[in-house]
Order: C-alpha cells, then structure tokens, then sequence
C-alpha cells in the first residue's frame, strides 16, 4: 500500500462508508424520525461530509422497501412544502441491532490486524 494522497484517503473512506452507510442512517432514525437533509447534515456533523442526498435517498428508498424504514409527511417547521420523514419499523430495529453486532466483531477483528501488524516496511 502507498502512501495515500488526500484525495486517495477520501476515495478509500467513501468505500468504507459505503459498506456501512445504512447502518449509519438505520442508527439515526432509531433515535428520532428525520427527513432527508437531517441525514446529511447529521453525518457530517459526525465527520463524514462526503455523504450527499444523492446516495442518501436511493438508500432510505431501498430501505423503504425493504420494510426497514417507514414514511409520512408532515409540515415544514420553516413554512414550506410538506417533509417526508422516516422512521424505524420493528424490521429496522432488528436489522440495526444485528448489523451493530456484526459490526463490532468486523471492526475488533480489522483493529487487531492492523494494531498487531509491524508496519514498518523497510525490512
């Protein structure tokens, strides 16, 4: 592995959220319905400003099939057109509690390799 560039360091986050970006959006539903920007501005707020309501709401559509999430309008707090929010079904709530599970297991076993390992590449 090279030493990453900025834009390569983005590149390789963008993949790693990409994996895990609707455990992100399942997790920030589970503590209150939200509606599309909240997501982004949520997420960036957590550090991760790569994400755009473009990949946002293809996700919370596949979700939405998938009967994880669950929709409805309700005014704008600003005066304007109706939000659509998304909240958890009990569907939802089951898949974020397995993924946070496989997640963590995923995570300690990728933390060890990469703590456990010499990176010293001059030998």
């Amino acid at each position: 592995m090279t030493k990453g560039a900025p834009e390569s360091d983005d590149q390789r986050r963008s993949q790693l959220l990409r994996g895990v970006l609707d455990l992100c959006l399942l997790s920030l539903i589970s503590s209150r319905p939200r509606y599309g920007y909240e997501f982004v501005e949520a997420l960036a707020d957590s550090g991760l400003e790569l994400v755009s309501e473009g990949s946002i709401y293809p996700l919370l559509a596949r979700m939405e099939r998938a009967r994880l999430i669950s929709s409805y309008r309700a005014p704008s707090s600003s005066g304007g057109a109706p939000r659509k929010y998304y909240r958890l079904t009990e569907a939802g709530r089951a898949e974020l509690t397995s993924g946070q599970a496989v997640w963590r297991a995923f995570t300690g076993q990728v933390d060890r390799i990469l703590t456990d390992t010499d990176t010293d590449t001059d030998t």
